[in-house]
């Protein structure tokens, strides 16, 4: 047995508050540390969560690049392989598009023994043919790439990835709830999504404007912000919802806002395993869903939620009415929702598997010797 754990690099863009960064950083501060020494590595030292990891007393490591279309992308890449050779890292893990495209090449020129990739998302809007091109070149780089969905994992095969090297590990929950503490009985609607293209944040605030008209005193929460943001509010503007709809901002306690909402709606137009989903299903709230991507993996229309077809304001707004007036249909569904993250999403799963993963590809290819793996507590 090795007297230091097998030093490893988890490698992410930023630390701003999305669905990837708080997945990955958990990954990072949940690691067993007895078996792994966690560097994480960042494009951009910066976002809200990165106080998850300096509160894990775990170094952070900046190789700033705002575009790869400069000679600095090829000074920091070198500069990258020449951190991994002389940290001796033993595994890279790359976690979203930038890292993807910035840490694989980097670890393959420093001859790291284990370089794995990410795929979190289907297919981005807003990201051209050459970008696409640019990852699928780094994924060339990875031994393995692990997808969050069976939906990821496909588009990866899609995209030319040989199957033998994708693996699917599902998103990991803090399965602990928060409290109601609304006592009002006016009904809340809320989503939670970053305010970026592809969200369908357009389609939620057309269907707020007929759940109104048949929900008296209902009002629709906007949870997260972006770039979309001064958009979106003249949208809410020009279709006279001020006082309906809410723009609630980037939010720390997402578990309490949760807990004081009625329904949660998602109408993204494309998926693969969104935490806000997620999160609103641990959390006991009834949940209408685009039937897009990886959601119906998780949901199952009629038993664990309810599912609309994406960018169809008028049945998003008959489901959200539908829950609303049937309380008992309501907490059924949630109920079920609930059952399911508890049997399929907890953190300490998703840290089993990527654990197990680390310690069979390090077997493989490195002379390393491994701290054995001990099974860990159940999150639920």
């Amino acid at each position: 047995m090795p007297s230091t754990p097998t030093p490893i690099a988890i490698v992410l863009t930023s630390f701003d508050p999305g669905g990837t960064e708080h997945q990955m950083t958990e990954l990072a501060r949940r690691i067993d540390g007895s078996r792994f020494q966690v560097h994480v590595v960042c494009l951009r030292d910066e976002g809200a969560l990165r106080s998850r990891i300096v509160d894990a007393e775990i170094p952070i490591t900046q190789f700033p690049l705002r575009t790869f279309a400069s000679a600095a992308a090829l000074q920091q890449a070198l500069r990258f392989a020449r951190w991994c050779s002389s940290r001796r890292i033993a595994l890279v893990q790359a976690c979203d598009f930038y890292a993807n495209v910035f840490a694989l090449p980097g670890a393959w020129l420093a001859r790291v023994p284990v370089r794995i990739g990410s795929r979190r998302d289907v297919m981005m809007p807003e990201r051209t043919r050459a970008q696409v091109r640019l990852q699928a070149a780094a994924y060339r780089c990875a031994h393995r790439v692990v997808a969050n969905s069976a939906a990821a994992a496909e588009q990866l095969r899609h995209e030319g990835l040989s199957a033998p090297t994708i693996l699917t590990i599902a998103n990991g929950l803090d399965l602990e709830r928060a409290t109601r503490t609304r006592d009002d009985t006016k009904p809340v609607v809320r989503t939670v999504a970053n305010l970026r293209p592809g969200k369908g944040h357009e389609v939620l605030i057309d269907a707020a404007a007929e759940v109104a008209r048949r929900v008296p005193n209902v009002t629709f929460g906007i949870v997260g912000d972006g770039e979309r943001r001064a958009e979106l509010v003249r949208y809410v503007e020009a279709r006279g919802l001020g006082r309906i709809v809410r723009f609630e901002g980037h939010q720390v306690n997402v578990k309490q806002i949760l807990a004081d909402t009625d329904v949660f709606a998602f109408a993204s137009f494309m998926e693969a395993s969104p935490n806000a989903v997620l999160e609103a299903m641990a959390a006991g709230v009834p949940v209408v869903a685009s039937n897009v991507g990886g959601i119906p993996e998780v949901i199952i229309d009629g038993h664990s939620g309810l599912l609309v077809p994406a960018g169809d304001a008028p049945q998003l707004a008959a489901a959200i009415v539908r829950l609303l007036s049937d309380p008992a249909l309501a907490a059924r569904l949630a109920a079920a929702a609930r059952a399911t993250v508890e049997a399929r999403f907890g953190f300490d799963r998703m840290v089993d598997e990527f654990e197990m993963l680390y310690g069979e590809e390090l077997a493989k290819r490195s002379s390393r010797p491994l701290v054995a793996l001990t099974a860990r507590s159940s999150d639920g």
